[in-house]
């Protein structure tokens, strides 16, 4: 079950199409090491994942911050479940886009380069 606004609609938080995303917009969302540490989680998730379930020696209100670049960027995808907010990555429109930067970025990431 999704969550609702009091009004009734769902609450999806706006996501931009990748095909309209810059490689800056990407390259610039990407510089940031926890926000390489959140996509290269996603990447080795078997299902979405909540905000409050990722290894971020951060605050909550940091984390956020790192959630909404991830997105505006068109890396993630966010939807609710309840009152969970859920994050996959959107691996295949960012592949399609750019291709092998995903695949370059979590093995770099993955031996810490």
């Amino acid at each position: 079950m999704s969550a609702q606004d009091t009004d009734g609609t769902e609450r999806i938080p706006a996501h931009p199409d990748v095909r309209a995303v810059t490689l800056q917009q990407v390259l610039d969302a990407l510089v940031d090491p926890m926000r390489r540490s959140i996509v290269t989680q996603l990447a080795d998730a078997t299902a979405d994942i909540t905000c409050g379930a990722f290894d971020l020696p951060v605050s909550k209100s940091t984390a956020t911050h790192h959630f909404r670049v991830l997105r505006e960027a068109g890396l993630i995808r966010q939807h609710y479940v309840g009152t969970s907010r859920m994050n996959t990555l959107r691996r295949a429109e960012v592949d399609a886009v750019f291709p092998g930067l995903l695949d370059a970025l979590i093995s770099a990431d993955r031996v810490g380069a």
